[in-house]
């Protein structure tokens, strides 16, 4: 059995896989914020994540019976870069090394980048040897050269000057009323839209911004010119064209490759059959279960890359 850890801004996760790469059992939580609110600060998502761990630990245990590990893998950062570092991740950093030497079995460190694009592949059925992939979340949209090679090698080609996505998105949901985070939200009331609220798109090669779309949404909410389903479905479609913008400059620049989509973000279907109606057969797209945060990317790893 191979056990992944996951401890983001937003929920606790534990997954195990047997050494066939099947999911064997996959708990998460998402943490608590307060109502109004549009985020939680990194202290009170290290509270939240030490109260859930033990808690989904015992629940794991619960379905799968006496833990029998080989391994352990945790996201201890966001990105595989030198600097990377959130509070957040510590925690599962430490749960994960503590089980691991009391196991016996080595202990894998990979960052929540690398945990979402293994996840993607996986739940996708995808195993390229290099593709790009799009992680597009409220922590992050960058689009990113993905190679295979005795582990996961990630460049950076482009991304968001500015806010991300999954911001933009719950900053609009907010001020209609929604619950952060407010993305599934948003999709649903998109759903009801009988017109589309025109949203500027900002895109300069391979940078996009949605500062400047998000101040005009908000001027329209607070005119109240149009219904709220219109301006969930215009952020949805101005989301989905400024990816499918820098994505077309970056296939332009450095070639046509097969895409994944990866993020919380890719688990709103409008967006997803946006950018699938313009890539065809070289799209993949995480099951939307494996979109958001989890830690089947983590297990996934340790599967794959234990020695």
């Amino acid at each position: 059995m191979f056990l992944g850890i996951d401890t983001s801004c937003y929920t606790t996760s534990l997954a195990v896989m047997d050494t066939q790469g099947r999911l064997l059992c996959e708990k998460r939580t998402l943490l608590t914020v307060p109502k109004g609110e549009r985020g939680l600060r990194q202290s009170d998502g290290v509270f939240q994540h030490l109260q859930n761990l033990p808690r989904l630990a015992e629940e794991v245990a619960g379905e799968v019976g006496p833990l029998k590990l080989q391994a352990v893998a945790a996201s201890v950062c966001p990105r595989p870069v030198e600097g990377s570092y959130m509070p957040v991740f510590t925690v599962g950093t430490s749960f994960g090394r503590s089980l691991a030497a009391a196991f016996g079995v080595p202990f894998l460190s990979l960052s929540h980048q690398e945990g979402h694009i293994l996840a993607g592949m996986w739940s996708a059925g995808v195993d390229w040897p290099e593709f790009y992939a799009l992680q597009v979340s409220g922590g992050t949209t960058e689009l990113l050269f993905v190679r295979q090679n005795n582990g996961l090698k990630v460049a950076e080609l482009g991304g968001s000057a500015d806010l991300h996505a999954g911001q933009f998105i719950d900053r609009v949901g907010v001020a209609l009323g929604l619950s952060f985070p407010a993305g599934p939200a948003v999709e649903k009331l998109g759903n009801e839209a009988l017109e589309v609220l025109p949203v500027p798109v900002s895109v300069q090669g391979r940078n996009l911004s949605f500062s400047g779309p998000e101040s005009h949404v908000q001027r329209v909410i607070a005119s109240g010119e149009y219904a709220p389903a219109a301006v969930a479905r215009g952020v949805e479609k101005c989301v989905a064209e400024s990816l499918w913008r820098v994505l077309r400059t970056v296939r332009k620049e450095h070639g046509a490759k097969p895409v994944l989509f990866v993020g919380g973000v890719m688990a709103n279907q409008f967006i997803r059959g946006f950018l699938a109606e313009k890539l065809g057969d070289e799209a993949a797209f995480a099951q939307v279960r494996f979109a958001g945060d989890n830690a089947a990317g983590a297990a996934v790893f340790a599967q794959k890359f234990t020695n």
